[in-house]
């Protein structure tokens, strides 16, 4: 059998992060273990009804049946448009400043391939998600981060940026509400975000796509709601989040016009079109109740508040994330790095994390935890790691 090799790009492409703890994970349930899974980022809520049978008649039309207009049905773009018109004060175009596709990772991977060329920087963060490394090898571009740290509410400071490097950057991705620390935006910080791009002359690109989850009281501000935001500005978006559409695979991107109409003429491209009728549900999302994603965000808080609680009862002294459904928790002294301890976890309580160091060097003392389970299964998880007797018990878990 021939051993055919992958191209140079393929081979400098690391392997998938989560993919690794999913395999570590599946071995102990094969083995019929009971293993409580904080590390995965699954939305573990069901799809609201009405957006249910909003795709089950969409997919009954003809028209759905073929195959969908290249830039996405014009019903779709005017919903997303109609949303941040609604939820931040944001005008948007249809035509030009809405792009639409499967899942907001396309948007965060497209956009670098349609505007990076080799040896340009993309600037982002440490910690940041692990596709945004993966976005850069791709594009053949350079990546450098921006170490950020829990004392400075993980924003990065531009300062900080070698002259020489911001010379050379096209691109600064940026996530906030963050995925893996739970950090949230300032408007302060994104306004200083605008004045280095425009500075340097690049665009800025924010992954909103926790962008509905917030907690005390604080709502996420969107990068556009800035005065003349769209300069420089775009916005990656996704509803498997904000409405638990995780397997749906919709996402859209909103901002500056050129920057979107590169996306979508690289889009036509590299992917094919949305199913029509995920997009008739998709706008039914957009534009119908809202309470459900508000219900959404006082569970994920509710949980976060059990999830807390129940480690500083058992002696890890934990911060609380202000958004997201994830909480960025400093590991014990004690011990050595993230992946060993995460390990640890794994073997001996069976309680899965996932190790920080998997975001970047900064999150070397870190492990990432998901709110995605019940509290009752976090008052389990809590109980299982004091059993283990790897933390100094200092109370009785919460009420």
């Amino acid at each position: 059998m021939p051993d055919f090799k992958p191209s140079n790009i393929v081979k400098r492409l690391p392997e998938n992060y989560f993919s690794g703890i999913d395999d570590a994970v599946s071995e102990y349930v094969r083995q019929g273990v009971d293993v409580i899974n904080l590390a995965n980022g699954n939305p573990d809520r069901p799809t609201p009804e009405p957006i249910v049978e909003a795709l089950g008649e969409a997919a009954r039309k003809k028209e759905n049946q073929g195959y969908s207009p290249f830039y996405g049905k014009s019903s779709a773009r005017e919903a997303v448009a109609r949303f941040y018109a609604r939820e931040y004060g944001v005008e948007l175009d249809p035509d030009s400043e809405v792009a639409v596709f499967h899942g907001s990772a396309i948007g965060v991977v497209g956009i670098p391939q349609a505007l990076l060329n080799p040896g340009d920087v993309l600037l982002t963060t440490d910690p940041c998600y692990p596709q945004y490394r993966s976005a850069a090898e791709l594009a053949g571009a350079r990546f450098h981060a921006i170490p950020v740290r829990e004392e400075d509410g993980f924003l990065p400071d531009f300062r900080t940026v070698p002259e020489e490097v911001a010379n050379r950057v096209k691109l600064l991705m940026l996530n906030y509400p963050n995925n893996p620390t739970g950090a949230t935006a300032t408007r302060e910080f994104f306004a200083d975000s605008l004045v280095f791009a425009a500075k340097h002359g690049f665009p800025v690109l924010n992954d909103f796509a926790y962008g509905a989850l917030g907690f005390d009281g604080r709502r996420p501000i969107s990068l556009l709601q800035l005065p003349d935001a769209k300069e420089y500005a775009v916005e990656t978006y996704t509803l498997s989040k904000t409405y638990n559409m995780a397997g749906w695979r919709f996402g859209f991107a909103v901002g500056n016009a050129s920057v979107i109409g590169a996306l979508k003429h690289y889009h036509t491209h590299a992917y094919s079109t949305v199913f029509g009728a995920v997009q008739d549900a998709a706008a039914a999302a957009l534009l119908g109740p809202q309470e459900p994603v508000r219900e959404l965000a006082r569970l994920y808080e509710a949980r976060r508040d059990r999830l807390v609680r129940e480690m500083k009862a058992i002696g890890w002294d934990v911060a609380a994330p202000q958004g997201t459904f994830f909480a960025w928790l400093r590991i014990p002294d004690s011990f050595e790095d993230s992946e060993s301890f995460a390990r640890l976890l794994l073997e001996r309580a069976h309680v899965a994390v996932a190790p920080g160091r998997g975001f970047g060097e900064q999150g070397a003392r870190y492990v990432r935890v998901n709110l995605l389970n019940g509290e009752e299964r976090i008052r389990e998880a809590a109980a299982r790691l004091a059993r283990t007797g790897l933390f100094a018990k200092t109370g009785g878990h919460g009420a």
